[in-house]
């Protein structure tokens, strides 16, 4: 998962016409520029759409013509989790001042009237949940908390994208960039106690994924460096490309952002628990 400031919600709004209430929240995973056809095999219907071929449509219908030949452009995905509605009737007034129709977003300040008021709106939000504590864990009363760093775990979906994007999808251990090839990869699995959380994934080649969850590759903790086990050449006779790759020393490609890096912790893991030392 990634670390962000603790989030605000994220809310939803009716236009004017239809009465210019909000209906909802959640909270803001992440974003990511995605081609078209991935958006669709990370998250599928939870675009919006039933099929890929109405997605499509509906983004054409905002963005225009498509250039000649672009087939699969490029479009931002905004990755929300925790999400929950109003019942119709219960869709509570947009604050003050917001516009009828708002088009790309609208930020808001919790130290003013208004925050205060979306405060009082996501409270209202919770109490029909029957929630004890508001969805991103704070307790009662201070519905947001102060601004910190903290974990933010996200879904399936939204770990490959966000995997692909810290990468600048490339391979972290070969450098390949043939896209559909590339996977995100847990360093401690979910099925582990591992989590979806960016510095607890790498974006890797499908061959090396393998490699990697099977133990014959892993990652130095401290130097961030490839290590190789003696196993794939005793088991299969091969893996001469890593083996060099290991020689030389050189650090595994790493996001651009601290935070995104492989947690040492999880290296630690997965050298101690996966890796093939011998």
């Amino acid at each position: 998962m990634a670390r962000f400031l603790k989030p605000h919600p994220f809310f939803f709004k009716t236009h004017y016409s239809h009465g210019n209430r909000i209906v909802g929240a959640g909270f803001l995973s992440g974003w990511a520029s995605l081609p078209m056809s991935r958006a669709w095999e990370f998250f599928g219907e939870s675009n919006g759409c039933p099929t890929e071929v109405e997605m499509r449509s509906r983004i054409r219908k905002y963005r225009g013509r498509v250039a000649d030949g672009d087939h699969d452009p490029e479009i931002g995905c905004i990755m929300l989790r925790d999400v929950r509605f109003f019942d119709a009737h219960e869709a509570m007034d947009a604050p003050p001042g917001w516009a009828g129709n708002i088009v790309q977003g609208r930020g808001y300040d919790l130290d003013s009237a208004e925050g205060s008021y979306l405060e009082q709106v996501f409270a209202a939000l919770l109490r029909r949940e029957g929630a004890d504590t508001d969805i991103a864990g704070a307790v009662p009363g201070e519905v947001f908390g102060a601004p910190r760093l903290t974990p933010v775990r996200v879904g399936q979906g939204a770990f490959k994208a966000l995997v692909q994007e810290a990468y600048g999808r490339r391979c972290a251990m070969t450098g390949d960039k043939i896209v559909p090839v590339l996977q995100a990869a847990h360093i401690r699995p979910v099925t582990a106690d591992g989590e979806n959380r960016v510095d607890n994934g790498m974006l890797l080649r499908s061959d090396v994924h393998t490699l990697f969850d099977r133990g014959y590759l892993g990652v130095h903790p401290g130097k961030r460096t490839l290590m190789v086990s003696p196993r794939l050449r005793a088991d299969w006779g091969n893996g001469e490309e890593f083996y060099r790759r290991a020689d030389s020393g050189n650090r595994i490609s790493m996001p651009t952002r601290p935070v995104d890096r492989p947690n040492r912790d999880f290296l630690t893991w997965h050298a101690d628990s996966v890796f093939l030392a011998s």
